[in-house]
């Protein structure tokens, strides 16, 4: 999947993860229930987290290019459930609405400032919906109801990954090396990894080998959703087909680039 998904389509789909999000909070036995997938947190700290989060992204894309995060602080967090889907609620249309008005293409200050993404609304959106999405997912494990991600979510979210949170200009401190991930249901990517940072680009669909006949030194093969629940730690290597040195994995998911 080289073509990544229309800002409208990004867009659509966070309002349509908001909704999934909200029925796993509303069929939760209690707010207090615990959420295996993020054990410090219950499920109202899960929806804390993404209020607080789509309230300082929408002010961040609302201010436009900086140097540092806009400063924003949530409304206080309510404690009766029909209140806290409120507040949830509010907080995406919040972030919706930053988006809309900014388009896809307005700069913005972004975490991911040597990535491959750029630093634009369009970018954050992108990001926000995967954010959105797994944690949809974490809060349908914790009522017992997990489901995974939409495809486009998911295709769209392996190649997000590795050009938001994997590409980087910082060093690699290992040995050089190439790593590939084949999503079974459509998609390859490979990852370079080296003193000068790391890079990722598409491979023809199928593809074992990249440019020159190079191999990789390990590979990966899943659903895409099962590639983006192994790049957030939702599930380990063991769950997927591997090839090569998982070694390169541990050393991944260690790795913090400055």
């Amino acid at each position: 999947m080289e073509k990544t998904l229309e800002f409208a389509d990004l867009l659509r789909l966070m309002d349509d993860r908001s909704t999934a999000f909200q029925a796993a909070v509303a069929a939760a036995p209690s707010l207090d229930v615990r959420v295996p997938t993020c054990p410090e947190w219950t499920l109202l700290d899960l929806v804390q987290h993404l209020v607080d989060g789509r309230y300082r992204w929408a002010a961040t894309v609302a201010a436009g290019p900086a140097d540092a995060p806009t400063v924003v602080s949530a409304p206080a967090t309510p404690r009766e459930r029909g209140a806290v889907l409120a507040w949830f609620a509010a907080s995406v249309r919040e972030l919706l609405d930053a988006l809309r008005q900014a388009g896809p293409d307005r700069g913005c200050w972004t975490w991911w400032g040597t990535s491959q993404s750029p630093q634009t609304s369009g970018a954050v959106a992108r990001h926000q919906l995967q954010q959105l999405a797994v944690h949809t997912y974490d809060a349908q494990v914790a009522v017992g109801a997990p489901q995974p991600l939409p495809d486009d979510v998911a295709l769209d979210g392996v190649d997000e990954f590795l050009t938001t949170c994997c590409a980087t200009a910082s060093p690699w401190p290992h040995q050089p090396a190439v790593v590939d991930y084949h999503a079974t249901d459509g998609g390859s990517w490979r990852l370079w990894l080296s003193a000068d940072g790391a890079r990722t680009a598409h491979l023809p669909s199928g593809a074992a080998t990249g440019e020159g006949g190079e191999r990789a030194d390990v590979a990966a093969w899943g659903t895409a959703n099962d590639l983006v629940m192994f790049f957030y730690g939702r599930i380990t290597a063991a769950s997927l087909r591997v090839e090569g040195d998982p070694g390169i994995f541990d050393q991944l998911i260690a790795w913090e680039p400055e």
